[in-house]
């Protein structure tokens, strides 16, 4: 009797783990809607005499200062800004020891450009690079000299390492209005070292004539954040300001113009595609809006860059686009599904381990999936689990002017793991070469809570299980 009595124990324990089991499961392979509903409110553009907007004052006084980094090791910073009333001194003066401008000892001459765009005509746009710099080093820097100067500082990302922290900020189509303030606050308390921007910046098309002054607003805006930590940046669709209409037949004018990165601070370099290494990552920037076909120059510079990331010195490999190639939102739908075609393959045999987009006015982040095997005729087309593929996010959702995409697809794709129709941002902190923390804040909380968060481990070093909240 008590052997009958053991046994059946035993058989309800057995049923109880499978139980736990399967819900382990479950929970697992679970897809989230958020429930959360926004604030009605439309998306309202901040008034042009708003505080964010305020001109710095003495004449001719540098504005809209902002810096990327200048080479792929994080060794130089570009210093960008605009004077207005005349071209006065391309210079910056920059020193590790003393804020004073009169005190620093270091001296680098820029370039400027300018630029037209139908009835509007730019300021004095300088640029200067800063080479040489030591990593994580703290540096001052000034310019305006002979009119008005000013002066910022910043802090030189670490020596490239596989297991060197680092926080970077992901943002994207922030724009410029209430919500887009909110934003970039938000970001400014969590605290990142450096921002990863996936396109969309001033909405100045969506301005009639494509007003260019809503650029120089822009800039003014972000200034207090670009001016002392990088911004990579990546070009978006409202950056190709093309106007036939109004005789604006070159694409890019006015991003090209103020906004250089490592590839095209040269010359005549106009390519919108480059990388750089930051502290464990290497991020790879792809250019949506630019030729991407089999033996163009940006499908050649990807296959040759693919094969030069080293995952033992730079073990996280980041991608960012601007078209989301994995979004269940009915707006946008599908438009980068032809890079993802052409790209898809090489990013899982990389094992990249995470692909940042832009462009849908909302959030996603995906489970690691892939779409390889489908080749038009096999029918195979439904996106499979795969530990090699990266997890795609869509960060789309930073304030614009055009609204939130409040239009998901129903039901939700196995794929998408969480999802909602707000405005934030989101931050990756890279804690070593296995392990990163990556969370997704919603505007309407507090600064520091996380409204999607989950601990990605690296698919070099790590690839095991880690898509689940």
């Amino acid at each position: 009797m008590s052997n009958m009595l053991g046994a059946r124990r035993r058989l309800c324990l057995l049923q109880v783990v499978l139980l736990l089991f399967a819900a382990v499961l479950l929970v697992a392979d679970a897809c989230l809607t958020s429930e959360y509903r926004r604030k009605l409110e439309a998306t309202v553009e901040m008034p042009l005499d708003a505080d964010v907007f305020r001109v710095p004052e003495g004449y001719n006084a540098p504005q809209q200062v902002h810096i990327t980094l200048g080479d792929q090791e994080g060794t130089s910073m570009i210093v960008s800004w605009v004077t207005a009333n005349e071209l006065g001194s391309s210079t910056v003066m920059y020193s590790e020891a003393s804020p004073d401008p009169e005190k620093m000892e270091l001296c680098v001459e820029g370039t400027h450009t300018r630029y037209d765009y139908f009835n509007y005509t730019s300021g004095f746009i300088h640029h200067c690079n800063l080479t040489n710099l030591k990593y994580s080093t703290k540096y001052y820097y000034a310019m305006g000299f002979g009119h008005t100067v000013r002066s910022f500082c910043f802090t030189t990302p670490p020596m490239p390492g596989p297991d060197v922290p680092f926080k970077f900020g992901i943002i994207g189509d922030l724009g410029q209005t209430f919500d887009s303030n909110t934003t970039l606050s938000h970001y400014e308390a969590n605290g990142g070292d450096a921002v990863l921007y996936v396109g969309d910046l001033s909405y100045a098309d969506n301005h009639p004539l494509h007003d260019n002054t809503r650029w120089d607003t822009w800039a003014r805006f972000v200034e207090r954040s670009a001016a002392h930590q990088p911004w990579v940046w990546t070009a978006g669709n409202h950056e190709l300001d093309l106007a036939p209409e109004l005789g604006e037949l070159a694409p890019f004018k006015p991003f090209a113009h103020r906004y250089p990165t490592p590839r095209r601070f040269a010359p005549a370099a106009t390519p919108f595609w480059y990388s750089v290494r930051i502290a464990s990552a290497h991020v790879v920037v792809l250019a949506s809006y630019s030729a991407y076909g089999k033996y163009t120059p940006q499908w050649e510079w990807l296959r040759a860059e693919l094969a030069r990331v080293d995952r033992a010195a730079t073990p996280w490999l980041i991608v960012l686009v601007h078209s989301p190639w994995y979004s269940s939102n009915a707006y946008h739908y599908m438009e980068g599904e032809t890079m993802r075609v052409q790209f898809e393959r090489w990013l899982v045999a990389a094992k990249a381990d995470l692909v940042v987009a832009g462009h849908v006015h909302a959030y996603e982040r995906s489970h690691r999936v892939s779409n390889v095997a489908y080749d038009i005729i096999n029918g195979r087309c439904t996106p499979v689990r795969n530990r090699d593929a990266p997890v795609y996010v869509t960060v789309g959702d930073g304030g614009n002017i055009e609204g939130i995409a409040d239009n998901f697809t129903q039901p939700q794709p196995g794929y998408s793991a969480f999802r909602e129709d707000s405005f934030g941002h989101a931050t990756l902190e890279i804690r070593n070469r296995t392990h990163a923390y990556y969370a997704w804040h919603r505007n309407q909380d507090g600064d520091n809570v996380v409204a999607d968060g989950v601990w990605l481990t690296n698919r070099y070093w790590m690839p095991t299980d880690d898509d689940t909240s």
